[in-house]
């Protein structure tokens, strides 16, 4: 080394410090590659991807070849610098030396190549795989004594690298990426994935229309009375009963019927003769359940029962579909509204499930279904208007009640 030019040493120690910046950053950009968007290239074919997805397979032997590799150019890196400080000053050069190595492995090798590929990993991780794929065939005797041992040290805390399987994706986190995609798809197509995903999770109880406003044909009515609502109902299809919703006897397609009211000789039993069975559906069946069971038994609406066998209410093949497709069809929930300061004037009677799609909160979905019964629940007693709280991290105030339920809340704007 005595006779070796300093000029060159210096060339070397320069190179071997690139070759150090070349690992970190390479190990940074490939271990934080988004796995799908490298699963969508290899699908494509992309050379580099395919690589380097066939190099993220086994973890433990890319890690134990890029560290084999980092460690051995510092360690050298290191040694050359000695030996320069003392060629130029003796040994009390070493101690400034050190300081100035670190400074420049940290500056040049660890924190610019890393920060540079965890911000764009594709424009070293495709190309380093070209690299390490040859590498690690040549020094897998050394990688694979490295990985023999720690893989032992990993085992014994009962961890298996041969076995390790890359995690999936569970839906909550599938939510929130297709949630952090607005700026890639309009917001009605992100709440149409959105409304997919939250078809398993969610009930009919969460979506039917409650038993208290069902709008439904009474027979034991006057003749008069049910010609004109069959005449002026806004509904397609109305469930038919005999005083009450429990008595139901059958479902009427309005289609069926409005071309006979003006005929001689219609009465009541010209409806019963045009009545559908009823269909009833349990309160707990998942939503994607009922989707399957309407198209099994061609319909597009049923009653929602308890397990009782008392009507709770009634569901819609539309409300399903509304639930994924949601502002394609129908307007946005009408009983919301923004006001200009940020705050929200929200009917007591909105389901909490699309209080929170419209205003992307995460109030609490299990157990009440309507924002009336989550205050409720929350305070254990029927409040009066102008009384304020925080529920569940949102304040709010109740702007309107009755004797027994909320009717309009006004919820303030988070600080």
């Amino acid at each position: 080394m005595n006779n070796i030019p300093l000029d060159i040493l210096f060339a070397i120690l320069a190179a071997l410090l690139l070759l150090s910046a070349f690992f970190s950053g390479s190990e940074t950009a490939l271990m934080t590659l988004n796995r799908y968007r490298l699963q969508h290239l290899v699908k494509q074919k992309h050379k580099g991807a395919i690589k380097a997805f066939k190099l993220l397979q086994r973890p433990d032997r890319l890690m134990g070849l890029i560290l084999l590799g980092n460690n051995f150019v510092n360690i050298m890196a290191s040694s050359l610098a000695t030996i320069i400080a003392i060629r130029l000053g003796g040994e009390q050069a070493i101690l400034a030396s050190t300081a100035l190595l670190t400074l420049a492995v940290l500056i040049f090798s660890e924190v610019t190549p890393k920060t540079l590929a965890a911000i764009k990993p594709e424009i070293l991780a495709y190309p380093a795989a070209w690299i390490y794929t040859p590498l690690l065939k040549l020094f897998y005797p050394f990688v694979w004594a490295v990985n023999l041992i720690s893989n032992l040290l990993l085992r014994i805390v009962g961890i298996n690298a041969a076995k390790h399987k890359q995690s999936t994706l569970n839906k909550d986190e599938l939510k929130s990426i297709v949630s952090d995609t607005k700026d890639l798809m309009p917001a009605r197509y992100q709440n149409m994935l959105l409304g997919i995903l939250d078809l398993e999770s969610a009930s009919i109880e969460d979506i039917m229309t409650p038993r208290n406003e069902i709008v439904g044909l009474d027979l034991e009515s006057p003749l008069e009375s049910v010609i004109k609502q069959l005449q002026t109902s806004p509904h397609t299809i109305l469930p038919v009963y005999k005083k009450s919703i429990d008595r139901i006897i059958g479902f009427l397609h309005l289609r069926s019927i409005l071309s006979l009211i003006n005929q001689p000789g219609f009465d009541k039993q010209s409806i019963t003769d045009k009545l559908d069975k009823p269909f009833f559906i349990p309160e707990s069946t998942p939503l994607h359940k009922q989707i399957q069971n309407f198209k099994a038994e061609k319909l597009r609406v049923g009653l929602v029962i308890d397990e009782y066998g008392d009507v709770q209410g009634l569901v819609t093949l539309d409300d399903l579909l509304q639930v994924i497709v949601g502002e394609l069809i129908t307007e946005e929930v009408a009983d919301v509204h923004i006001e200009k300061d940020g705050s929200y004037i929200v009917d007591g009677s909105v389901t909490v499930r699309d209080l929170n799609r419209i205003t992307q909160w995460a109030l609490p979905i299990k157990g009440p279904k309507t924002l009336n019964g989550l205050i409720i629940e929350y305070m254990e007693t029927i409040p009066k208007a102008g009384i304020s709280l925080e529920l569940h991290g949102y304040r709010l105030e109740i702007m309107k009640c009755d004797e027994n339920t909320i009717k309009l809340v006004k919820f303030y704007p988070e600080k």
